[in-house]
């Protein structure tokens, strides 16, 4: 990740296969269920999961389970579950800001 130092996690419970991490709040997915989950083969799957990740987690926490090639990789997919933190992302991992609604969502 660069020649910079990361911060710490905000719990090093987040290692934890069996912890539930703060950031998935709504559900009871553990760590180890997650990490499954952000590999899933279906790319919807991994998007939607991913884009939970970047919406609730604290941003140091991000990068414990994703790399930022991961999150531009599937970008085009996950943005419509980033909400509010979408121009944030875009900026953090060098995208484009993307229009939201899409065009094509506004006309229909």
């Amino acid at each position: 990740m660069g020649d910079f130092a990361l911060l710490p996690p905000t719990s090093p419970d987040l290692a934890f296969d069996s912890t539930r991490p703060y950031f998935l709040w709504w559900t009871e997915v553990t760590v180890g269920e997650f990490r499954r989950l952000i590999r899933d083969p279906d790319r919807a799957t991994r998007a939607y999961w991913v884009g939970a990740l970047l919406r609730e987690a604290n941003t140091r926490d991000v990068w414990l389970y994703v790399e930022p090639d991961e999150v531009r990789a599937l970008w085009p997919d996950l943005i419509r579950f980033l909400g509010r933190s979408r121009e944030m992302w875009a900026y953090l991992i060098g995208v484009p800001t993307p229009t939201w609604p899409p065009p094509e969502a506004r006309d229909a």
